[in-house]
């Protein structure tokens, strides 16, 4: 299974969420994961690296790869359906290295913040998505939410997203997240994140009969 985690807005916490999603899938569910690190700044890569000079026990393993890679990557990746495969898509829309990436996704995750340029980013994404793989499961992800704050333009964006795909229940900005790595989650981000990766497992892991 393919899952890939995209946004063509920067700082949208795709490489948080691939984090934290790979170690909620070994960790909680135990799945075998493979993480494919192909944002620009490879950040997630280089967590893994340092984990692995300190000889931290490795869950999963993290590739850096460009996006011209893939295919070949994929076609070995692939082999096996249990085994979950998650990308970390740079953030941009124009090469076209990105159609047989968006082709081949079983799942899309798509977090958004509630501002005007990150909704008119997230919609471009998704009209570009979906003209490449009309039959993906789109998922947008409310990310770091502040609790303090009101978004006056939440109501009339989850409208239109809503168009392209569900919208899961936010994620609150929380200090801790900056203590994930690729060896653990805290856990006191589990109440905030467990909510939401149990319900796309469900509906879309499990639903694809995708098991361990």
């Amino acid at each position: 299974m393919l899952i890939i985690i995209g946004n063509q807005k920067g700082g949208a916490g795709k490489s948080t969420l691939t984090l934290l999603l790979a170690n909620f899938l070994t960790l909680v569910k135990k799945r075998k994961v493979t993480v494919i690190d192909m944002d620009y700044q490879q950040s997630l890569a280089q967590k893994y690296e340092k984990a692995k000079l300190a000889e931290t026990p490795e869950h999963y393993e993290i590739i850096a790869a460009g996006l011209e890679h893939f295919p070949s990557m994929y076609t070995v990746l692939s082999q096996s359906r249990e085994h979950i495969v998650i990308i970390d898509l740079p953030g941009k829309l124009d090469d076209d290295g990105l159609i047989p990436v968006f082709s081949s996704a079983d799942l899309v995750l798509c977090p958004f913040s509630y501002d005007e340029f990150s909704f008119d980013s997230t919609v471009l994404f998704s009209v570009v998505l979906k003209k490449i793989n009309p039959s993906g499961h789109l998922v947008f992800i409310p990310n770091r939410v502040k609790g303090n704050v009101r978004y006056d333009i939440a109501t009339e964006v989850e409208e239109q997203l809503s168009r392209f795909g569900k919208i899961t229940a936010p994620i609150s900005d929380r200090v801790d997240f900056q203590r994930a790595d690729t060896t653990q989650t805290p856990l006191s981000l589990f109440p905030v994140i467990v909510p939401v990766f149990d319900q796309i497992y469900t509906d879309h892991i499990e639903a694809t009969g995708v098991t361990p």
